[in-house]
């Protein structure tokens, strides 16, 4: 399908219909439903769906929907211009998210991919990072309290989120002293502790 099958603008994604630009040290290649691009950051691949066409022009990719899916086109043109720009980003930036261990003895050592947590329970937790994901754990003091982040980075943003969520569910921060995992800056609600009866009859 060419550019000039897609259907009138204002059938369009209002967001979805904006060009992606390649930046600068980034290559893109678009085989019908099919894009890769690479970057300094990695390399990401994904096909898409055959109700949108997409393009690469002037050193910018764009989505057009397809007369062929006029109530689905725009949905999917707003959906695959935001994976295909979070890509870009990815490989040419990259992406990063950092979670605390609070708790006393809580500890996190890294050797290759291989990290082991101590989260407080019977036994270590082992999680071997998927290859895409950089790590690194750093001591933070705050306030005279120290505690292990662990930092993450990919170039797949939603590879990122995954291993950042499945690391956290090990140790969810518990609602009464906020002990756990935590993404860094996520405000933990703190309920009151059960109170003793007053002794009233």
């Amino acid at each position: 399908m060419t550019a000039t099958e897609t259907v009138p603008a204002q059938r369009q994604s209002r967001i979805g219909k904006r060009p992606i630009p390649i930046p600068q040290g980034v290559t893109a290649t678009v085989k019908g439903a099919h894009v890769a691009i690479k970057g300094p950051k990695g390399e990401s691949d994904k096909s898409f769906s055959d109700k949108v066409s997409i393009t690469l022009e002037n050193g910018t990719i764009l989505v057009h929907v397809l007369k062929s899916a006029p109530l689905e086109g725009p949905r999917l043109q707003g959906l695959t211009w935001a994976l295909i720009k979070n890509m870009v980003h990815g490989v040419s930036k990259g992406y990063a998210l950092s979670l605390d261990l609070v708790g006393v003895g809580y500890r996190a050592e890294l050797k290759g991919q291989q990290l082991t947590l101590a989260l407080g329970l019977s036994h270590p937790v082992n999680v071997t990072l998927p290859p895409g994901i950089k790590a690194r754990v750093e001591s933070i003091d705050e306030g005279g309290t120290k505690k292990p982040r662990l930092h993450l980075e990919s170039h797949d943003n939603e590879l990122l989120g995954q291993t950042a969520a499945k690391i956290r569910s090990f140790r969810p921060p518990e609602p009464y002293k906020g002990k756990g995992v935590r993404f860094t800056g996520e405000k933990v609600r703190i309920k009151a502790g059960k109170a003793g009866k007053s002794g009233k009859k």
